[in-house]
């Protein structure tokens, strides 16, 4: 599909296997040197990352097939999951210009947190099999061992203390699967949608639950939530965050700032970045065990 797709349009296509982690933000970089004016990704939200942390503030337009678990970062901009489908996005050419943040000169797309979050990312990184029943799994036995911690927080200077069991940060609405995490982030707005959630109990997590894909977690009196154009999250150890659902080991002082309108993306002509009402659950999304990016002239 591919292959024919840029046959018809006349494009230049170069095709890359992705073989190690980090790769595919090389195969970008040398790329847009060469002149591409286009990176598609074939792959999930960590392949999404890698391929557009290069592509911030260049001439470039990333185009992304979603074939991960979560795919966050094309449910947020209405991208079929159909790859057929995503495909026709890319052959329209309707660019959309998004915002993007940094964690520590690190670049995310949709969230970043601490936390429980965090905690559940990095184990569900460790398993060979990927989708939701797996990460509702890891969830559920996370959640029975995780103990809450203390955060000194400066939202726009502005300083406060709460002990919680996450502390997450969201350029887009969700983490992926339609988890509403940020349910009014708007990811063109330049600020960032920062939600904290206070310790609960058993009890709480249905109505939790419920909320999360329902994007009215806002609503739950366990949830603290504000805008914000830069946070820095200040924690008793070094530790695992996450970035775009991807757990990587972060110090004990997380900076977060905003890059506004900096990535050029290949959208829907139909794009809206209201919230309408979504779906209860996402549909469960193929994984493929090798992750593709391509690059065309």
């Amino acid at each position: 599909m591919i292959e024919m797709m840029c046959a018809n349009a006349g494009y230049d296509l170069s095709l890359a296997f992705t073989e190690y982690a980090g790769h595919a933000s090389f195969i970008t970089r040398r790329e847009i040197e060469r002149g591409a004016d286009c990176i598609i990704a074939v792959g999930g939200d960590g392949t999404v990352n890698e391929i557009a942390r290069s592509m911030i503030h260049t001439d470039a337009t990333l185009g992304i097939i979603p074939m991960g678990s979560g795919n966050g970062l094309a449910r947020e901009l209405h991208i079929p999951m159909d790859p057929k489908k995503a495909l026709e996005v890319i052959s329209r050419g309707k660019e959309t210009v998004i915002d993007c943040c940094r964690a520590n000169d690190r670049a995310f797309f949709c969230t970043c947190g601490v936390g429980f979050d965090a905690a559940v990312s990095q184990k569900f990184a460790g398993e060979k099999r990927r989708g939701s029943l797996t990460y509702m799994k890891n969830t559920i036995e996370e959640y029975l061992s995780y103990k809450p911690e203390v955060y000194d927080l400066l939202i726009d200077n502005c300083q406060v203390k709460e002990k919680a069991f996450l502390v997450a940060c969201g350029n887009a609405s969700q983490y992926g699967n339609n988890a509403y995490i940020a349910p009014h982030a708007n990811i063109q707005d330049g600020q960032m949608d920062v939600t904290i959630l206070s310790p609960f109990t058993p009890i709480d997590i249905p109505a939790l639950a419920i909320q999360l894909f329902t994007k009215q977690i806002d609503k739950n009196s366990k949830i603290k939530t504000m805008k914000a154009h830069s946070l820095s999250i200040i924690r008793n150890h070094p530790g695992v965050m996450h970035l775009d659902g991807e757990p990587i080991m972060a110090d004990s002082r997380i900076d977060i700032s905003m890059i506004p309108h900096s990535l050029k993306v290949f959208t829907p002509e139909t794009v809206s970045f209201r919230k309408e009402v979504h779906e209860l659950f996402g549909e469960i999304s193929r994984f493929m065990d090798r992750r593709l990016p391509f690059i065309f002239r």
